[in-house]
């Protein structure tokens, strides 16, 4: 089992930049990739950005790539993503994810995904 909780989220203006962070933890030495998803008002989850657990691959979506960054030091420090150009589209709730299965693949699908946190709030104003 992996706990994980969100920190970092907040209100930016367009073209602001803020970073948002994930810490994980679990009672086993088993590998896993993290991922994050977004999902805004009235719409469903969608793939964010994803990373495995050597931090060897990362892979985003196309509304994002070139504009965040995801990253991981090591297995004992968060995990962070770092989003800049920020566009009133990003506004919504992100929440970290564990993919168990698939450690060395940065998965992109949200059924992948059997853990999650509690989500952080990111707020983009005009």
């Amino acid at each position: 089992q992996v706990q994980l909780v969100e920190s970092g989220g907040g209100l930016v203006q367009a073209g602001g930049s803020l970073k948002i962070s994930c810490a994980a933890s679990t009672r086993t030495a088993r590998p896993y990739t993290l991922g994050w998803f977004r999902q805004a008002p009235g719409k469903e989850r969608e793939f964010v950005a994803a990373i495995n657990w050597s931090g060897s691959r990362t892979e985003y979506s196309d509304s994002v790539k070139d504009r965040f960054t995801i990253s991981r030091a090591n297995a004992k420090m968060p995990m962070n993503l770092e989003m800049r150009s920020l566009k009133l589209e990003d506004t919504a709730v992100y929440y970290c994810a564990a993919d168990i299965n698939h450690p060395w693949m940065a998965s992109v699908a949200v059924e992948n995904y059997a853990y999650w946190g509690q989500g952080t709030q990111v707020t983009v104003s005009s």
